[in-house]
């Protein structure tokens, strides 16, 4: 038997405009997309088929570019070009706007929830990362600017159990930041792309990072001595897939139920790798395991698996569609 991504719905998402994210909630039974139509859109399954059940379009005054579920999945957030942030609140089937997030200069790239659920983080073409504190009574803080960027920062992501996080940026590298006597610093700069680090996704226990950039490749970064203080923050890079993409990588997700790698690129194709059983852990081996050429009829701009259901995945494109996958590998 060989491993298959088989297509399993197509949904018109945000016609005449891009589709440039999705996200599953926490319990994998929603998911939600957002477009260069300045909305968000919530789909769950209804039957056989997928339905919107509904639209926020009230929030943003331009695209908008990222959205993140809280780990309680009553909250979303999205990160527009308008320069703010905007958290919704969900209520039963709606969702209201709660608060704006401002501060960013120009375009917020990317938005993502701590683990914990306490605290936010969001990035700019301002090249500044800003992590915010949420409280009980759901009120928004800035507590650290990070200026570690000497270009756009693309993306944010938190590390799957710690507070812990990774930013990519246009400069063509990754920060790794944690918190130090109350406040954030940069603790590693990952070099070795040579050009625009466009996503990241940790593995599910967080040991590794993976990357992916306008350089057409995917790289494998491992944390070095994990645990022990005098290594702390030094990460190497110990895998390179290369040779896969024929353009642009604009994301990448790590499975975290099947260790399947997914990643959306611009010659309008998904991938999987998988990784060979008997790898070495310092050099690890990934082959493809499925591919579709033509997932999509532009650029795919996303790739999200689902948290619950091993093998469904999500896609979305410049073509205003989302398509949702089944994966299935015999290993």
């Amino acid at each position: 038997m060989k491993d298959t991504l088989q297509l399993l719905h197509r949904l018109s998402a945000h016609p005449d405009s891009r589709c440039w994210y999705v996200a599953w909630s926490p319990s994998g039974a929603l998911l939600a997309s957002c477009g260069g139509d300045r909305a968000i859109r919530i789909w769950g399954k209804e039957g056989d088929t997928w339905q919107c059940k509904c639209v926020l379009s009230d929030g943003h005054q331009r695209t908008v570019r990222k959205i993140s579920w809280s780990p309680c999945g009553n909250y979303l957030a999205s990160a527009s070009f308008d320069a703010t942030t905007c958290i919704w609140k969900r209520k039963d089937n709606d969702f209201q706007c709660l608060t704006v997030l401002e501060g960013h200069e120009n375009e917020v790239k990317c938005v993502a929830w701590a683990p914990s659920g306490n605290l936010l983080a969001t990035c700019s073409r301002d090249k500044s990362v800003w992590i915010w504190e949420v409280d009980e009574v759901d009120e928004y803080e800035c507590v650290s600017v990070v200026n570690s960027h000497t270009q756009d920062v693309k993306h944010v992501v938190w590390h799957p159990t710690q507070e812990l996080l990774a930013s990519a940026s246009y400069d063509n590298t990754i920060c790794i930041y944690k918190e130090e006597d109350d406040d954030w610093e940069c603790r590693a700069t990952l070099e070795g792309h040579t050009s625009t680090v466009w996503s990241l996704s940790f593995d599910p226990e967080g040991q590794r990072l993976a990357s992916c950039s306008d350089d057409r490749t995917v790289k494998i970064w491992k944390e070095c001595g994990a645990g022990d203080e005098s290594a702390d923050g030094s990460w190497k890079c110990v895998c390179t897939l290369s040779g896969f993409h024929s353009r642009t990588i604009y994301d990448v997700a790590w499975c975290r139920l099947t260790g399947a790698l997914a990643t959306a690129c611009g010659d309008d194709g998904v991938h999987v790798f998988k990784e060979e059983a008997a790898s070495n852990p310092e050099q690890p081996v990934f082959y493809v395991s499925a591919h579709v050429p033509k997932a999509h009829s532009q650029d795919v701009n996303c790739v999200a698996w689902n948290p619950k259901q091993a093998g469904l995945l999500a896609t979305c494109s410049d073509d205003g569609e989302i398509a949702i996958w089944g994966y299935q590998s015999d290993a």
